[in-house]
């Protein structure tokens, strides 16, 4: 009989009082912004000192990528979960790839912000929690290759048309849902441009 292992209760507090002020961290950039985060009110919505946090993170941009990898971990798993459940038409597939990143995205602002535009002066992610992000990249491109789009130059440019979509809707509509009534003539203008076939013809 196996013994039983041991927990390390330590290691454990520390990871959930890491996870507190990650949550409390985002707590504050939604309310003020993510450029307005200071340490201060962080460690006071967890009823922590300031000097305090230092003990878990070493600055300001530390919780910075504590909060970049987890956004990244988030979709990634959004993702996974999507696509073991989407249809096995290649257009089908691809509308549940854009849907599914697209309400992801548009979901929280700043969520968005931090995982994709450079809106914080200084700040660059990990290799660590850019790993999240990385990941993410690579299971787009594996799975438009299985349907048969491998050009690097058709993946770029459907990125960019998904891309654009979620921000002209965060800048324009935020809550809305004017963009997301585009996606699929989105996906067919994108589909015949780099010869998928239609849902029919994948039938056959």
């Amino acid at each position: 009989m196996s013994a039983i292992p041991k927990r390390d209760r330590k290691t454990e507090r520390r990871e959930a009082t890491r996870n507190e002020i990650v949550e409390a961290a985002w707590e504050v950039a939604r309310e003020h912004g993510l450029a307005q985060l200071t340490l201060r009110e962080v460690a006071d919505r967890i009823g922590m000192r300031a000097p305090s946090l230092y003990s878990h993170f070493g600055s300001k941009n530390a919780i910075y990528d504590a909060m970049f990898g987890q956004a990244w971990g988030e979709c990634e798993q959004v993702s996974i979960d999507a696509l073991d459940a989407a249809p096995t038409d290649p257009r089908g597939l691809v509308r549940t790839m854009a849907l599914t990143y697209f309400d992801f995205a548009v979901a929280d602002l700043v969520r968005y912000q931090l995982m994709n535009q450079r809106t914080i002066p200084g700040f660059e992610p990990s290799p660590e929690a850019y790993a999240a992000a990385v990941r993410a990249l690579d299971k787009v491109i594996a799975t438009l290759a299985s349907i048969g789009v491998t050009d690097r130059g058709d993946v770029e440019i459907w990125i960019a048309v998904l891309s654009g979509l979620v921000d002209q809707q965060l800048a324009n509509d935020p809550g809305g849902h004017s963009r997301r009534k585009l996606i699929d003539r989105a996906v067919d203008m994108w589909a015949d441009g780099v010869g998928l076939p239609a849902a029919k013809e994948a039938q056959k």
